[in-house]
């Protein structure tokens, strides 16, 4: 199995202190006397835990196989999933050992097996300007540090520094013992990683228990400071900035007087590690108010300062020792937002580091959302996770359940209490057993009413089973995930879809998965499933960060399109006889070179031909701010593909004003001004603690363009996100927002935000679907509204049942805008089971409808109005 691929910033930096872990191999040695420009070497690497392991990789590379291949199926090593890449390597920074064996291996030939701290490893040399690519491997030439190779040409892509611990965190999991069918059981999972995490701190500690002139006498300098840096991870990882800011500045001090050359490194940690302290002292992760919002308002400062102070010290310190260092920029960004939080944004910052974002100056007066997650009792605190909203409970009002990254965290469901708060109810709802998980899809899998949940699990981490769990009609839930037919084989996965590939009424399940292939299962109408995959044609192996479904060409057959972060994607085609054909290429969607995440389909400029919308993402703060300053930049931007309705798609990005590098995980769309017109929400951010960058609202101008108004609404959270969702809470009529905010480890846990949509005077219907001969929840039916706006004529808006972006899902029920003075003229259902289609006329605006397939008349549902966080909510 491989590690998370997001912890790329060590590959690419000169110095690097990382670890107890020995798989790092870009450790600082002290360097011996040489030219000061020595040759840097092109490298790829394959890391295994045992001998054994290593000795059948070294024979398969003898017999030919392609290392690249063989480095993501068997390397432990964070450059698994680019087939082992490391770029050009001065070996004067690898550890002796490497260097040693490195002696004499000409370009083309592998390594003897190297013995290190925890593993064994083998390195290829590679010849000038070759990437993994190059060698028939699947690795992205983007992810290149060589200024020479493929979109790298550009300028190296800079990653920033990650204090948070949890590549080790996930390198002591994967080390320690496990019982057979671990991977089966979340509880399992949990134990694991606090007997793991316990065991590395307990070792650290033992390392460096003696005295520090005897344990000089024992280690070299080099090995103190990864010491040092090894144990401050692991605290920072658990959020005790205290100890892991003493580690820190340990290892400063004895790399100031023995290892100068990692100075600037650690300066840049232990900037990010005070600001991290600060915001924790100030309590902004768990009450997070006005105090992370970018861009801050006037009189927002923390009341506790000094850590911010020191933090700016030290920042200061790293801009000023060399004006070309690499990471200069985010550091800058960083050194901004550390004076934000003195109140001193941006006229306190010195000139020569200010930095002002133009693109975020919202120039649409759009009215201010404001959180009200804990008057709401939406109070969670968590690391990232999913979140689903729709009616769990058959009452009609909207309810939330989230997941999280924390293996340990169990499900949350918050019911909604008809008032504009919410209750947790997770142990009354049989939840608190289901661990884990970073995403989660809703569906009504076996058509009784009762909408149930599937929970995604292991992504970027290690396989782990799924769970469906059953929802019994009686607010209860239970786990039929073996019964079922998806708890084998385990997976790495956060991505999938609900959709009906046969017509046949039931839904059926599309995963994707990380470093596997696809899985497709058909629905046998009877509780299970069938693993068709292979005879479908879907099966392809990628690193598959999203999974969407539609109808693209409106042939009456769902069709998919996956998002895959390395390599490129891919669009199947339903062939109507259950199989699918790949036609990303001609459709004109594929993105070879470009990262992709997040993606959804949907009818931006209402033409009645789903669009296709895919994210990029590149691990790179410094890529966003250089797009947000008019900086060249070295990654491809999103990308938005307007339907042509004839098979294919064409690249509207840069004329609809999309062209931009965002770096969002989480992602959805919605209508929150009304307009009739599907607007976005981009949840930004990394797992890296100084991956701060705001979140980011897009309004779409009437189908043309999209505009950024996240300064005008006061969404730019700066911290981390992840699951993402539109829905009106309150029945107000308008949707609010609710973002998941924590980041991937207990030391970077956030609160939940829940905006509150300010409302405006334009019109809409909500209406809410039943299939009969379609799926009971009427997935992938298509609703068609002709409204006549006065003064501006008559258009129609399109939506398709659905519960939006591929990481964090809106309410099946679809609430649609209908602009100002709107009269509905018509409202046409499109059923995909049955074919038919349903026509009704003089429909009343600013109402819940419930329709029933095949039924003559709809019913207006009346729902209570209510302000949502109730009477403690800020208004």
């Amino acid at each position: 199995m491989t590690l998370p691929s997001l912890r790329w910033w060590h590959r690419f930096r000169i110095v690097l202190f990382l670890s107890l872990s020995g798989f790092a191999l870009l450790l600082l040695a002290s360097p011996p006397p040489q030219s000061s420009n020595p040759a840097q070497i092109n490298l790829q690497v394959i890391v295994v835990g045992s001998l054994s392991e290593a000795q059948q990789v070294e024979q398969r590379l003898k017999k030919g196989e392609d290392f690249a291949v063989v480095a993501k199926e068997k390397s432990i090593d964070p450059s698994a999933p680019v087939g082992g890449y490391l770029g050009k390597i001065d070996p004067t920074l690898l550890r002796p050992e490497m260097r040693a064996a490195l002696a004499g291996v000409p370009e083309g030939q592998i390594t003897p097996i190297i013995k290190i701290a925890n593993g064994y490893v083998i390195l290829k040399v590679l010849p000038e300007g070759q990437t993994a690519q190059d060698s028939r491997s699947a690795a992205t030439q983007s992810m290149s540090a060589n200024p020479n190779m493929g979109l790298a040409s550009r300028g190296a892509i800079i990653f920033p520094a990650d204090i948070g611990g949890n590549t080790i965190a996930d390198l002591t999991f994967q080390q320690f013992p496990k019982p057979p069918g671990w991977e089966q059981d979340p509880r399992v999972s949990c134990k694991i990683r606090k007997d793991s995490l316990a065991g590395a701190i307990d070792r650290l500690n033992q390392a460096l228990n003696p005295p520090a002139r005897e344990l000089r006498n024992k280690a070299s300098s080099f090995d103190l400071v990864q010491q040092h840096y090894g144990l401050a991870q692991l605290y920072s990882y658990q959020g005790n900035m205290d100890q892991a800011i003493e580690h820190w500045e340990q290892a400063l001090s004895i790399a100031t007087a023995e290892i100068p050359a990692g100075v600037p490194q650690l300066e840049e940690v232990l900037g990010i590690a005070y600001l991290h302290r600060s915001e924790m002292r100030n309590d902004v992760f768990r009450a997070p108010g006005e105090l992370c919002l970018f861009p801050p308002r006037p009189g927002v400062k923390y009341a506790h300062t000094a850590d911010s102070e020191k933090a700016i010290e030290y920042f200061v310190r790293y801009l000023e020792e060399k004006p070309d260092r690499a990471h200069r920029l985010q550091v800058k960004w960083l050194l901004n937002l550390a004076y934000m939080t003195l109140g001193k944004y941006p006229s306190g910052v010195p000139p020569q580091y200010r930095m002002v974002l133009p693109a975020l100056e919202s120039k649409q007066p759009v009215g201010r959302f404001q959180d009200v997650a804990a008057a709401a009792g939406l109070d969670l605190f968590s690391l990232a996770g999913g979140i689903i909203i729709d009616d769990f409970d058959g009452d009609g009002l909207l309810d939330v359940v989230t997941s999280s990254y924390d293996l340990c965290e169990p499900l949350h469901f918050f019911h909604n209490n008809g008032d504009g708060t919410f209750s947790d109810r997770s142990a009354q709802a049989g939840l608190l057993d289901q661990l884990g998980g970073l995403n989660m899809i809703q569906a009504d899998y076996n058509n009784d009413g009762c909408m149930d949940i599937l929970v995604l699990r292991g992504a970027w981490e290690f396989p782990s089973r799924k769970s469906l769990l059953r929802n019994n009609c009686d607010g209860t839930f239970t786990d039929v995930t073996k019964e079922a037919g998806l708890a084998e084989p385990a997976t790495r996965t956060q991505a999938a879809v609900w959709a009906d590939i046969d017509n046949d009424g039931f839904v059926d399940l599309f995963v994707g998965n990380e470093n596997g292939p696809s899985q497709l299962f058909r629905n046998r109408g009877d509780g299970t499933f069938e693993d068709i995959s292979h005879a479908a044609g879907i099966d392809r192996i990628a690193f598959t960060k999203g999974v969407v479904a539609a109808d693209y060409d409106n042939d009456g057959y769902v069709d998919f399109y996956v998002s895959n972060l390395y390599g490129g994607n891919f669009l199947y085609h339903n062939n109507h006889d259950g199989t699918f054909t790949e036609v990303s290429q001609q459709a004109g969607v594929h993105l070879e070179n470009s990262q992709s995440f997040a993606t959804w389909f949907f009818d931006y400029d209402n033409d009645g031909w789903p669009d296709l919308f895919v994210t990029s993402y590149y691990f790179s703060i410094d890529e966003s701010l250089r797009s947000y300053l008019g900086l060249p930049i070295n990654v491809e931007t999103q990308k938005l593909f307007r339907n042509l309705g004839n098979g294919t798609f064409k690249d509207v990005t840069k004329e609809v004003g999309l062209a931009q590098v965002f770096l969002p995980m989480g992602a959805n769309f919605g209508d929150f001004d009304n307009d009739g017109f599907l607007d976005i929400y981009l949840a930004t951010g990394g797992p890296a603690y100084g991956a701060l960058i705001p979140k980011v609202l897009l309004q779409n101008q009437s189908g043309r363009s999209f505009v950024d108004v996240t300064s005008a609404s006061g969404t730019g959270e700066l911290h981390k996100g992840h699951g993402t969702a539109f829905a009106d809470l309150a029945n107000r009529g308008f949707e609010d927002l609710l973002s998941s905010s924590g980041g991937a480890t207990p030391g970077d846990a956030h609160a939940l935000r829940v905006f509150r949509n300010p409302g405006n005077d334009n019109d809409w219907i909500t209406v809410r679907l039943v299939g009969v001969k379609s799926n009971r929840a009427a997935i992938g039916a298509k609703i068609k509204v002709t409204v006549e706006n006065k003064g501006q004529g008559v258009r129609s808006i399109y939506r398709t049942v659905g519960s939006g972006g591929s990481f964090g899902a809106s309410p099946l029920e679809q609430h649609i805008g209908l602009g100002k003075a709107a009269q509905i003229l018509s409202l046409e259902i499109t059923w995909p089971a049955s074919k038919t289609r349903q026509k009704f006329t003089a429909v009343s605006k600013n109402q819940f409808l419930e329709i029933k397939e095949f039924a003559q008349q709809y019913t207006v549902t009346k729902r209570k109005q209510f302000i949502l966080g109730g009477s403690k909510a800020p208004i």
